[in-house]
This record gives C-alpha cells, sequence and structure tokens, in this order.
C-alpha cells in the first residue's frame, strides 16, 4: 500500500511539474516587450537573400525559419505576415503586416527601395512606430546585390501583393507558438547574415515612399491597443535602438557590480593558498623536528650528571680509607 501511494505520489509531482513549465514558458513569450518578437535584422538579411518578394514572404513565415515570433492577437500562435507592394517611378515599398483576424491587419515594418539617376540604390528597413517607437531604421549594406533587385525596374515587373489571408494560408505553412524571447533570439541570429552591414540611421531618405505609406498602412491593433504603443511601454527611450543601448548599459552596470565580488574571493583564495603551499608545510615540520632532536641527545645533557657522580667517588673512598686506618689503629 505505501509503494502505491509513494508511485502515485511522484507521478502526481511530475504532472503539476510539467504544467507549472508550460504555464512559465507561455508567461515568458508573451508578457515581453513585442518589438522583441521580430528582429529587422534578420527581416534585412533574408530580404538580400530571396529571389522574388514571394519567397522573401516563404523565409518571413517558413517553421523551419521562424523568424518571427509576434503574437499580437493572443491566440498563443505566431501570427502570419504577408507582404504587399506599392511602386511610384523608381521608389518600391514593400510592406510586412500581421494577418490578425479576417480582413484585420497591422503593419510591423517597411522596406523602402530608392534608385537614384545614377543607378545606385539605397534600402532601408524601418520599423512601424507603434512597434519600435519612431525612427527606428536599418540601412543594410549586401555583399551581394540582392537576386530580386535585377526585376524591380524591367519593364514587365508585376507588382506583389499577398493573396493569404486569415484562414487562407499556403501549403508549406503551419502554426507554432510563441518561444521564450532568449530561445528566439538564439535562433534568429543562425539567420542573420553578418557579412553584411546593418547600420542604424534615424532619418527616413524617400519622402516618396512615406507618401506611399500613407495609403496601404494599416493599424487595427494599434487602435484597438493605443496603450501598448512603444512609447506608453517604454516611457523613457524614443525606439527601440536607444531601448537596446540602455538594456546594454544596465547590464554592463550588473556586471560591474558583480566584479564588486571578485576581491573578497580573491583574499580568500590568497588566506587559503598559504596553507596548501609545501614551503608553509615545512617549517612546522622543521620545528617539530628541531623540539624532539634535543630529547634524543639527551646523552650530552645527562653527561653532567654522569661526572657528577663520579666526582662524588673520591668523597665514597676517601671514608673508606679513614674507616680502614681506624680499624688498623
Amino acid at each position: 500500500m505505501k509503494t502505491k501511494i509513494i508511485i502515485l505520489s511522484f507521478f502526481t509531482l511530475l504532472f503539476v511539474n510539467s504544467i507549472y513549465s508550460q504555464t512559465r514558458t507561455t508567461v515568458n513569450a508573451s508578457n515581453s516587450e513585442i518589438s522583441d518578437n521580430l528582429d529587422l535584422k534578420a527581416v534585412a538579411s533574408i530580404f538580400g537573400d530571396s529571389k522574388n518578394l514571394e519567397d522573401f514572404e516563404n523565409r518571413l513565415n517558413n517553421p523551419k525559419y521562424k523568424i518571427s515570433n509576434l503574437d499580437l492577437n493572443d491566440d498563443r500562435q505566431v501570427d502570419y505576415l504577408r507582404v504587399i507592394e506599392s511602386v511610384e517611378g523608381n521608389t518600391h515599398l514593400i510592406v510586412i503586416q500581421a494577418i490578425l483576424e479576417k480582413d484585420i491587419f497591422q503593419d510591423v515594418a517597411t522596406i523602402e527601395v530608392e534608385k537614384d539617376i545614377y543607378n545606385n540604390m539605397q534600402i532601408q528597413v524601418v520599423g512601424d512606430p507603434y512597434m519600435y517607437g519612431n525612427n527606428y531604421i536599418y540601412e543594410p549594406v549586401y555583399v551581394h546585390s540582392p537576386l530580386l533587385f535585377s526585376y524591380f525596374w524591367t519593364p514587365n515587373y508585376r507588382i506583389y501583393y499577398s493573396r493569404w489571408n486569415w484562414g487562407f494560408y499556403p501549403r508549406y505553412y503551419s502554426f507554432w507558438r510563441p518561444i521564450p524571447i532568449y530561445r528566439y533570439h538564439r535562433n534568429v541570429r543562425n539567420w542573420i547574415n553578418y557579412n553584411n552591414n546593418y547600420n542604424y540611421v534615424n532619418v527616413r531618405r524617400s519622402t516618396v515612399a512615406v507618401n506611399l505609406h500613407r495609403n496601404v498602412r494599416a493599424n487595427s491593433y494599434e487602435i484597438r491597443n493605443p496603450e501598448r504603443s512603444f512609447e506608453s511601454r517604454n516611457m523613457n527611450v524614443s525606439n527601440r535602438y536607444e531601448l537596446d543601448r540602455t538594456r546594454s548599459s544596465n547590464s554592463n552596470n550588473r556586471a560591474n557590480n558583480n566584479n564588486g565580488v571578485t576581491p573578497r574571493n580573491n583574499s580568500r583564495s590568497e588566506v587559503e593558498i598559504p596553507r596548501q603551499n609545501n614551503q608553509n608545510a615545512n617549517p612546522r615540520q622543521n620545528t617539530r623536528t628541531e623540539s624532539v632532536t634535543p630529547r634524543r641527545n639527551q646523552s650530552e645533557s645527562n653527561a653532567p650528571r654522569a661526572r657528577q657522580n663520579n666526582e662524588k667517588t673520591p668523597r665514597n673512598n676517601s671514608q673508606r680509607e679513614n674507616r680502614n686506618s681506624n680499624s688498623r689503629r
């Protein structure tokens, strides 16, 4: 009977621990800073590796890559990110939008590509102000010119507009749950091409792209949740870049505070090392041998006593002689 009770207790404990760990993981994933869940450097990197915008959308949503960890509608499933494009002259505006419900979208970021009169291309990846704060912008400098640029300015180019919507997704796509932020960051770094450069700037260079964005921007989630804007979530910084710097500074301060404990540990080690040092151990052994040596060499110290006994011999002899002389008399 006792054995059964122990077994039941063991399995009950395992069940409770599994439930607790699942709950803890969900809390960590959903309660984090929203902008932690989509790395714009990773977005810029896979954009440069894509053959076209359809391929780019595929990479954004492929469960193999897990580029996004966004769950804006809190349904415990990472939101599908659709890609739409708007073009005017030499300017291409690529908008990334999260699908939250049927025909309900929220802008996440834009990619703005513009070619000047010298055929030089300018690329900016811009985080949506609601998600990342104002003017959170990266300018990628690619080692190799992206393949999709070769199609952007061809005469027969077709503007890309994603056909996917709520409940209607491509075959390769399957839902996955948000993961804790530390795991997401560890994973997404694997998909960033660090041979490219990702330069932070705080100015949008294309006025045409800004005007195009006004016509297509979707902010359904922002309207429903104004209290969750970046400004409301982070009172002392203006955008994600400043937030990262603040976090880095706080991390360095904690590291410095932790280093303050080091002298105590060193002082302990300095005290303990002499105890283990053979040089300091030898004097103890030497003092013992030196103190024992005189005891073993007592023959020298006892010698005077023997001599004192020898000195008494004449006295004994003299008494005997006197006695003999008296007897003779």
